[in-house]
């Protein structure tokens, strides 16, 4: 078969233990049909959505193995880490979400093979690059479903509620980070009634919490770069202290803390020490969106329920795999936008899009935060 496919073939993966697919049979049929793509897929590749395989070879793909996808396929897309060194068409090229400057170990062997690496996380967030940010799409399904689930597990209700036997006051909630994850949050929470607090280092972010009627607090002496792409960026000790003593404070009438502070590359900042968790009120809950990169909380493990002094802390860095039939559409959409995007933008060698995306060509280092470690001190 492999001498039968044109150039320009690209092969499509099933994630192990996610339920994401991260192209639906809508944007593969515009592959085939737009940009005349070959497209090959493995089976059983949209079974976690209720997508019958039929439907994918409506919209033109072909289904093959999972060894025949690589030895056939110039390149390959899916969610995140999916080769482990079986034999592969020369010269291959990997699309997909790795974390590469948290999860660096995970790129040697693919620089042994000598691939191509494209990670979608480390597209910058501009008005160009909108349509293929997969941070945002999932950031803000996150929020949303982080409210949910707190919602789950509190044992009280959101809105105030008026009753012949009395009056249940709102849920009193804090949110650590404004970003889409935050705001999404705090937006959710307030559709749902509950009293929303959130926090931020970042002074811009306060009108955005404003304008969703939650209240901003903040700490004085914030440090901004221009090279952070809107993110948070470290701050000095003296900051750190103050504003660990802050969120202390607010932590104290808080039922519920949603947080989503995040660095790229680096360790979640330290935000809930084990002293605030213990001073919460019994039967408080705390959801930890930033669990894989360390954590928010002290407490915090990834992908755990961890009760402590009866308070409920779950940490989870991938919330949007919960509602993955969302989650795919939302990333069908990108993928689609960055494969377009690449295909009619490789010829030129300084694209800003491509080049920032770039972790690796043909097995030797192409993004700067690999170049500078390899540098001679």
């Amino acid at each position: 078969m492999s001498e039968q496919l044109q150039p320009n073939t690209i092969g499509i993966l099933k994630t192990p233990n996610d339920p994401r697919v991260c192209l639906l049979p809508k944007e593969v049929k515009r592959l085939t049909g737009e940009l005349k793509l070959n497209i090959l897929f493995e089976p059983g590749l949209g079974s976690s959505l209720q997508i019958d395989d039929a439907e994918y070879l409506q919209a033109g793909a072909i289904s093959k193995s999972r060894e025949s996808i690589f030895k056939n396929s110039d390149t390959i897309v899916s969610i995140n880490h999916t080769f482990s060194e079986v034999e592969m068409k020369g010269g291959c090229c990997f699309i997909g979400i790795f974390n590469p400057l948290f999860h660096d170990s995970k790129l040697a062997i693919y620089q042994k093979n000598s691939a191509t690496v494209y990670s979608l996380d480390l597209l910058p967030r501009t008005t160009l690059a909108q349509s293929m940010d997969v941070l945002s799409s999932m950031a803000s399904l996150a929020g949303y479903r982080a409210v949910i689930k707190a919602a789950e597990v509190y044992n009280g209700v959101f809105p105030m509620f008026t009753t012949a036997a009395g009056t249940l006051t709102p849920v009193k909630i804090l949110v650590l980070g404004a970003g889409v994850a935050g705001l999404q949050a705090i937006a959710t929470a307030r559709r749902l009634g509950a009293v929303v607090e959130a926090f931020d280092v970042r002074k811009s972010a306060g009108e955005e919490v404003r304008s969703l009627g939650a209240t901003f607090i903040e700490v004085e002496g914030y440090t901004e770069s221009a090279n952070a792409g809107g993110y948070a960026v470290e701050q000095s000790e003296e900051y750190q202290k103050k504003q660990k003593e802050l969120i202390h404070n607010h932590i104290l009438t808080a039922n519920i803390v949603i947080s989503t502070a995040n660095i790229p590359g680096r360790k979640a900042p330290l935000l809930i020490e084990t002293r605030s968790v213990e001073a919460m009120q019994p039967g408080s809950v705390i959801i930890d969106l930033a669990a894989e990169q360390g954590g928010n909380c002290e407490l915090s493990k990834n992908k755990e329920i961890i009760n402590h002094n009866e308070v409920t802390i779950l940490g989870h860095s991938s919330l949007s795999a919960e509602i993955p039939a969302a989650a795919s559409k939302l990333l069908s959409n990108n993928y689609f936008s960055f494969i377009k995007y690449k295909q009619k933008a490789e010829d030129q060698p300084d694209d800003p899009l491509l080049t920032a995306s770039q972790i690796m060509k043909e097995g030797q280092w192409t993004h700067p935060h690999f170049t500078k470690q390899l540098q001679p001190a």
